[in-house]
């Protein structure tokens, strides 16, 4: 298929309704986003303050032919002969780009806590059976803190991070579970003692894996029933080596329990409703949440969205109704790690929610002329015009908004505090 030449236009032609491009870098200009529709006299008149002799336009996104270029105007707009000052608007966006890169030096700080994070749950794991109590304090310290941190901030925002952050280690599920698990509980405002019971109960959830041969635990194709028993014996295994090295009794039932389903179809017992422990409960939906967003093969991961979407639409019965709620307000309808269209049609990525506003979250914004490492992130909480219309599977990008906006292969979250970011926000 041919592709179509750019259409260009005078600036005197342009008026609402017309689809701009700007071939402009993003600092260059006063707006948001380089390509819009232009919704008001004021855009209008900043984009003939820019002095272009010609501006590229998309009639296919146009609610508005351009005007005739009437054989009386200029063949160019006039060049300025002086230096303008800048415009009130410009202003403002080089004070947005001033507050984005504090946002990004917050957010490098934020990956790093989570690199620390993950090398604790690396050590912790690798030494538990040889150094059983300090590997239990090395828990016990980290649950600490991150429940002192998440309960010392008023407000939390929760951060995709880099999945290249971890490397090679495969760490990442017990963090993440450990992370979401505490983030959800102090959203049902649970104390200190009990958000640090949560993470040490994503810490050690899974431990009896160890115990079941590797080939098993990634296998491509569905088990078999020998096999799928097999791996249903890691809660038994965890059970036996948790009690070797003495693990808390609260952390022993969620080891239990975290395989059990409200509606009672869940093992190894098939428990129901209160039947379940409240904090295992919560830990099985998270669990859930995270296998489906990554599981051991690829392929067949969920994308942020469809796994709410599937554990409420078609799981619902098997789930706590007040933790799944809170877990889909906290993570919003768009949980970080998902690839969206906005009501303007751009394209971006959700990489930060703040769960006291879940419908509005931080986006990464796809726009060609803007070099990948100073994308825009629009915080939808401030640009109330924008708003997501849809969620995208990655697949659906075309190639060169797929490899700017880099989709995460592994979904994983860590967070911070408001506090953290004052002045910061995009």
């Amino acid at each position: 298929m041919t592709a179509r030449p750019p259409v260009y236009v005078h600036p005197s032609q342009l008026q609402v309704g017309v689809y701009v491009c700007l071939d402009l870098g993003w600092m260059d200009h006063p707006f948001t986003m380089s390509q819009f529709r232009i919704k008001n006299d004021e855009q209008l008149a900043q984009l003939l303050r820019l002095g272009l002799d010609k501006v590229r336009v998309d009639p296919e996104r146009s609610t508005q032919a351009p005007r005739p270029r009437s054989a009386a105007e200029p063949a160019a707009a006039p060049t300025p002969t002086a230096v303008a000052e800048p415009s009130p608007a410009l202003i403002a966006k080089r004070q947005r780009m001033e507050r984005l890169k504090a946002q990004r030096a917050a957010l490098a700080q934020c990956e790093k806590r989570y690199l620390d994070a993950s090398r604790s749950i690396n050590s912790i794991s690798r030494n538990l059976i040889a150094l059983p109590q300090e590997s239990l304090a090395e828990a016990q310290a980290l649950t600490q803190q991150l429940a002192q941190s998440l309960l010392r901030e008023s407000e939390v925002v929760i951060h995709l991070m880099n999945d290249k952050v971890m490397g090679e280690d495969v760490y990442y599920h017990s963090l993440n579970v450990a992370m979401l698990a505490m983030i959800t509980g102090r959203a049902m405002h649970l104390s200190e003692s009990e958000l640090q019971q949560l993470g040490m109960g994503g810490i050690f959830h899974d431990l009896g894996k160890s115990r079941i041969p590797h080939k098993v635990l990634i296998k491509a194709d569905k088990p078999n029933k020998a096999e799928a028993d097999f791996l249903q014996m890691h809660v038994a295994y965890g059970l036996e080596i948790g009690g070797k090295v003495n693990l808390p009794p609260a952390v022993m039932l969620m080891i239990a329990q975290h395989h059990e389903h409200m509606d009672g179809s869940g093992y190894p017992k098939g428990l129901r409703a209160d039947a379940i422990d409240r904090h295992s409960r919560l830990l099985a939906a998270v669990n859930t949440y995270d296998n489906l967003c990554n599981p051991v093969q690829a392929i067949h991961a969920l994308t942020p969205h469809e796994a709410l979407s599937l554990m409420f639409a078609q799981q619902r019965q098997r789930w706590d109704g007040e933790v799944l709620s809170t877990l889909i307000h906290t993570l919003g309808v768009y949980p970080p790690g998902t690839v969206v269209r906005l009501n303007n049609d751009s394209l971006g990525m959700v990489v930060s929610v703040n769960p006291d506003k879940p419908i509005r979250p931080q986006v990464l914004i796809y726009d060609a002329g803007t070099p990948r490492e100073e994308a825009i992130i629009l915080d939808l909480a401030e640009d109330e015009e924008l708003s997501i219309s849809k969620a995208l599977r990655p697949a659906q990008l075309p190639t060169a908004v797929y490899d700017y906006l880099s989709p995460r292969t592994r979904v994983t979250y860590f967070f911070d505090g408001k506090g953290a970011r004052a002045g910061s926000g995009a």
